[in-house]
């Protein structure tokens, strides 16, 4: 994977209380359609969702919302993506996501953004998938999960042989450079693969 087509970012359906979580939605939204990419989410109008989603239509990016019909209303359905897909059920919609996305960006949020983010580190921890996971720890929103992480490595439940690799941006200005570092570091790894396969 040396290009980075689309970005899946998850993040709260409320704007939360802290302004900067607006202005960093409306940059990290910026951000995404300079690189070229497209934006996959949750497909809703709200909060950080639709502040995200606006601000990559605005700027010329591609905007694909997956979202489950029971949310459809609750959360708004954002009607001016460029692709709007709605799924029967939460299960489908993570699924779509994911075979969509290039890489992963958790903006602050609640339950919901915690569990997507979560299920994307225990996939990339089972090798399932080696697409970047990158925290956007904006005022230092991340710092619990990072010290639970911490937490869990010192009492031996996340093990040398089974680390759970993932990026924290301090600043939503580093999140494409670390996405795409990430991607370039994989595709060179993957050379050297198959420099070295017998088989060639």
């Amino acid at each position: 994977m040396t290009e980075i087509k689309h970005v899946c970012v998850y993040c709260g359906s409320s704007p939360g209380d802290d302004p900067v979580f607006v202005r960093t939605a409306e940059q990290l939204g910026r951000a995404i359609a300079a690189a070229g990419a497209g934006l996959v989410y949750g497909g809703g109008s709200n909060g950080l969702m639709g502040i995200v989603a606006r601000t990559v239509h605005a700027s010329g990016g591609h905007v694909t919302g997956i979202i489950p019909e029971f949310l459809s209303s609750k959360e708004r359905q954002f009607e001016d993506a460029n692709e709007l897909i709605v799924v029967p059920d939460m299960h489908t919609r993570k699924r779509l996501m994911f075979e969509k996305a290039d890489a992963f960006v958790a903006l602050p949020g609640g339950i919901g953004t915690l569990e997507e983010l979560v299920e994307q580190l225990t996939w990339v921890q089972l090798d399932r998938h080696d697409k970047p996971v990158i925290l956007a720890d904006i005022g230092g929103f991340w710092r619990p999960l990072l010290d639970l992480l911490a937490h869990m490595r010192n009492n031996g439940f996340i093990r040398p042989d089974m680390e759970v690799r993932y990026g924290v941006a301090e600043k939503v200005g580093d999140v494409m450079p670390m996405i795409q570092a990430h991607a370039a570091r994989n595709a060179a790894k993957k050379t050297v693969q198959l420099d070295h396969d017998p088989r060639l």
